[in-house]
């Protein structure tokens, strides 16, 4: 007779219904475990309603959003492993000004960060424990549909991290024979963002409609709009190591990514589809660069496959399974 599972909690603050990136990674790090754990996934830590066994370890995502949670674990079950996920706003934000985000840091007993650049970001006490752990999808084939728009896409919900105004500024400075298209996968998070988007959507140029805005899709969805694109924007300000650049680069699909350490940390520091966060003339420039240079293109799309092996699925699962293997046996 097979003993019992150990019994692990996964915290996201985000679960299914957020459908974002925080979500994506609890879930596939949940699908990883469950062989070998017994794995409960929630929003916080207990349960509401919930009492059962205490975990053996716990992954909690997000230094500051999931705080309480980290607290209570820590006060609960001293000795026992706590993973702390450090995301985009915890790295390049919360944990320099909030007191919440930087006691996770302290209670944990092992940090993740999802690229290498992240590591740069902690003191010397927290990078001592911390491991990079890069995220995955499987690889697919490009699809690119057959129109004469050169289809761009920008997947993520709207909010201030994201920028995605700097993509729609880009569009205004194209001359008007541009072919390029944006097909924009998100919802707006506040009424700036939605009014934009409706006032740019309804806009036409001579010949075409430049701005397509299809708010949020299912996963599965979004990921085969960005097979058939030509192109990936990433306009963030702050990342923690994004999904969608993962699920571009193991489609094929080249990335046109803002300048920031998270997105450095995914596509290299000689990568060459890089342009200055918030600068929408920079963005245009590439953008028709991308669209009219065949040689361009295939130059970024071959540099993106260079860092696909980072991404595949059974190295991101097999780090998965050493982190909690190597945190229970340390404890």
């Amino acid at each position: 007779m097979r003993p019992p599972k150990v019994n692990l909690a996964i915290i996201s603050p985000a679960l299914r219904k957020a459908n974002n990136g925080n979500w994506q990674t609890a879930n596939r790090w949940s699908r990883f475990l469950r062989a070998d754990y017994d794995v409960t996934l929630a929003a916080e830590w207990p349960p509401a309603g919930e009492h059962g066994a205490l975990p053996a370890c716990m992954i909690a995502l997000h230094a500051r959003r999931s705080a309480d949670t980290i607290a209570r674990f820590a006060s609960a079950c001293p000795g026992r492993p706590l993973v702390v996920v450090l995301t985009g706003t915890d790295l390049y934000r919360d944990i320099r000004s909030d007191a919440s985000a930087r006691r996770s840091l302290d209670l944990a007993t092992h940090l993740v960060v999802l690229q290498d650049e992240g590591l740069a970001e902690l003191a010397a006490e927290h990078r001592a424990k911390c491991r990079v752990i890069y995220q995955s999808a499987p690889a697919s084939a490009p699809e690119p549909a057959r129109q004469p728009t050169f289809d761009v896409v920008l997947a993520g919900h709207m909010r201030a991290e994201k920028d995605p105004l700097t993509p729609m500024r880009a569009l205004e400075l194209l001359p008007d024979d541009s072919r390029v298209r944006l097909v924009h996968i998100g919802s707006a998070l506040d009424d700036e963002y939605r009014l934009a988007a409706q006032a740019l959507q309804a806009r036409m140029w001579p010949g075409v409609r430049r701005y397509v805005w299809l708010g949020s899709l299912p996963h599965a969805e979004t990921r085969q709009r960005i097979q058939q694109a030509r192109a990936m924007i990433i306009s963030s300000v702050m990342e923690g190591g994004a999904n969608v650049i993962i699920e571009a680069v193991t489609s094929g699909v080249p990335v046109l990514a803002s300048q920031i350490p998270g997105n450095i940390g995914m596509l290299g520091r000689d990568y060459d589809g890089y342009f200055p966060p918030g600068d929408a003339r920079q963005l245009a420039q590439l953008l028709e660069r991308a669209s009219r240079q065949a040689d361009f293109l295939t130059r970024l799309r071959q540099q993106c496959a260079r860092r696909a092996p980072l991404f595949a699925p059974a190295r991101e699962q097999s780090e998965v399974i050493k982190l909690v293997a190597d945190a229970l046996k340390l404890h």
